[in-house]
């Protein structure tokens, strides 16, 4: 599984955010030495608002002949429609989909089904479903509660360390 944190994620305001090394970091942090992952710094590397169909395009390039999947929430599925060339998303790799609060697997099949060639695009994970978000992640620290289980130990001491997301999801930072 290769992870791409995002160099500057164009669909949501982030105040608060570190930016796109440290997250990069972070995401190396949540690793570790478990071979089955590696990151990428392919989009904190291009720099800008990063589009998933570029994304997607450069690692068709990188490894011609494999087969893509790319892995998202339910939330971020709902809003597949939304977003820059939807149709080049589903053209270039299948979505695997984590169901989540709120964005029920109908109302994502309906919602994805406006997209030309979804069809047949889309897999549902089946497991128990697991409402962790980054923005809960960041709500907890903001307001003091615990993170550990949530986020691999390794990334809750950075986030102590650094004083990250200590002001209020939605709030500026001082920083």
């Amino acid at each position: 599984m290769l992870i791409v944190p995002v160099a500057v994620p164009p669909h949501k305001d982030a105040p608060g955010d570190p930016g796109g090394e440290v997250r990069l970091e972070l995401c190396r942090l949540a690793v570790g030495d478990d071979d089955r992952f590696a990151v990428s710094d392919l989009e904190v590397r291009r720099g800008g608002a990063s589009y998933t169909a570029d994304t997607l395009r450069t690692l068709h390039a990188t490894f011609p002949g494999d087969e893509l999947s790319f892995i998202v929430g339910g939330d971020m599925a709902f809003s597949l429609p939304t977003w820059q060339e939807p149709a080049e998303v589903l053209s270039l790799a299948r979505l695997a989909v984590a169901e989540r609060e709120g964005a029920r697997q109908a109302d994502i099949l309906e919602r994805l089904a406006t997209i030309p060639g979804a069809a047949g695009r889309v897999d549902f994970f089946d497991l128990p479903r697991m409402d962790i978000s980054s923005s809960l992640v960041r709500r907890r620290v903001a307001t003091g509660h615990p993170v550990r289980y949530l986020v691999a130990d390794a990334v809750a001491e950075y986030i102590a360390q650094h004083g990250l997301y200590r002001s209020p999801v939605g709030a500026p930072s001082s920083a």
